[in-house]
Parts: C-alpha cells; sequence; structure tokens
C-alpha cells in the first residue's frame, strides 16, 4: 500500500471509532443492559428508556494541548 493511501485511509480512523464507540452504546442498552455516562462532571447509569441514575459527582477531566509535553514523575 502506498504512503498516500494509508494517510487517506488514516482520516477516516476518527469516523470508524466514534460509529463503533456509537453502536457499541446502542447495542448495550438494546440488550437490556445499563450504560454508565459522564454529563457536566456528573456519572449517570443509563437505561433504555431514557432514564439516568446519578451514581456521583466526579471531577472535571483535564484540558492539554496536544503539542505539551508532560513529565511523568
Amino acid at each position: 500500500m502506498k504512503e498516500t493511501e494509508l494517510n487517506y485511509l488514516e482520516n477516516y480512523i476518527p469516523a470508524m471509532a466514534s460509529a463503533t464507540l456509537q453502536k457499541a452504546y446502542l447495542d448495550t442498552l438494546s440488550n437490556g443492559n445499563s450504560v454508565l455516562e459522564v454529563i457536566n462532571n456528573v456519572l449517570y447509569e443509563v437505561f433504555a428508556d431514557g432514564t439516568k441514575v446519578k451514581v456521583k459527582d466526579i471531577e472535571p477531566s483535564m484540558q492539554f494541548d496536544i503539542t505539551q509535553k508532560i513529565v511523568l514523575r
């Protein structure tokens, strides 16, 4: 496979990952299971009928500049 072909296909990876995640989310709910979801720094258990049960508050996620170097100690 040529480098240009590989680069072209790599552009679709984020879209495919997003679609796969959405399918797994819906498959889980349709099988009668619940999913955990973070909404505004709160962890909820979400059910197939759309109800949400608060599990707990969580700390805000950290935002990083992708060009920033982080040194772990």
